[in-house]
């Protein structure tokens, strides 16, 4: 089959179109031909030389695709169980979605919502999984509470915009223009910051009545610290899933004592398979329904095919993107 290999960790030019051996099912895996793969700011990572694929893994990117289910390994419950031959499914990776072919536990599938296209459903996995595990079995979110998402216009935070409204809490984001934040409203946020323009710190706080936030879902990391931690309200939680300013800096823990704040970070590519399939069996019972009514969307940037892959890491780096990037075979 053919797939996206990194030749030498590096630019663009790294990521090349190369014939690898197809896939071969193991227990518990079905073998899924892959409709398209969405791109994450992980994928970047791994083609630096940054973030290498956990051990089992393949070697090249790609942590979420949709696509059809074209074969099955020994040991499916039920003589295929949930999964047969010939369903449409996205599935949640450990790496190899930038490729033709992929096995994947099936622990990690779930069927393609109703209302959305095949390959638009690539953009769902990752990003519904991450942003469900971290605003609701980290951060704890509930109905009625103000969730502040950082970075609502990218691929995670266009999706958690959705689910936490869809939660019934009250959503705040950010974005990086006026027009970028407009879209972030019409996704279900009930109040969108260009921070381009906008002193952040200060529209939060105002638009709690100085009270902050009751959940804060970072992409920012160190540099946006300080500043997260002064929009939090007494108990509040910071969740940090991203780095995009840095992973160093210091931190008053006092502040963290006098008011009851709590401070987590994630990842969610080297968890275990049964803890991957336990967060997906929790996003079917949760989010899959809104997938299915409406509620939550796929946000698709651009489709490009599978030898353009330098192309979308180029695009998706320029900080231009609102929501995800696919890659067709």
């Amino acid at each position: 089959m053919r797939a996206v290999v990194v030749s030498t960790p590096g630019g663009f030019e790294s990521l090349e179109v190369a014939e690898v051996a197809d896939p071969v099912p193991g227990p518990g895996e079905a073998i899924v031909k892959i409709a398209a793969a969405g791109v994450n700011r992980a994928d970047l990572l791994q083609r630096a030389g940054h973030y290498p694929p956990p051990p089992g893994a393949p070697a090249w990117p790609g942590l979420e695709v949709s696509g059809t289910v074209v074969g099955l390994g020994p040991n499916i419950p039920g003589d295929g169980g949930t999964w047969h031959v010939g369903n449409q499914v996205v599935a949640l990776l450990a790496g190899g979605g930038y490729a033709e072919l992929v096995a994947v536990p099936t622990g990690q599938l779930l069927p393609v919502p109703a209302p959305v296209s095949l390959v638009d459903a690539a953009a769902l996995p990752e990003a519904v999984c991450t942003a469900w595990t971290n605003l609701v079995d980290t951060g704890g979110l509930r109905a009625g509470q103000t969730v502040l998402v950082q970075g609502g216009s990218g691929g995670v935070g266009s999706v958690a915009v959705q689910i936490a409204a869809g939660l019934g809490a009250r959503v705040i984001t950010t974005a990086g223009s006026a027009e970028r934040a407009q879209r972030c409203v019409l996704l279900g946020a009930d109040l969108a910051i260009d921070h381009s323009a906008d002193d952040v710190v200060a529209a939060v706080l105002a638009a709690t009545d100085g009270g902050g936030v009751d959940l804060v879902l970072d992409v920012l990391g160190a540099g946006g610290l300080a500043d997260n931690l002064a929009m939090l309200a007494t108990g509040g939680r910071l969740v940090v899933i991203g780095m995009q300013r840095g992973a160093r800096t210091e931190i008053d823990l006092g502040l963290l004592l006098a008011r009851r704040l709590t401070l987590a970070g994630t990842t969610l590519r080297s968890r275990p398979a049964a803890q991957k399939a336990a967060i997906v069996a929790a996003v079917r019972a949760n989010v899959w329904p809104m997938a299915d009514d409406g509620r939550v969307r796929p946000v698709v940037h651009a489709r490009l095919p599978l030898d353009r892959a330098g192309d979308a890491h180029r695009m998706l780096e320029s900080g231009t993107v609102f929501g995800k990037v696919l890659l067709v075979p």
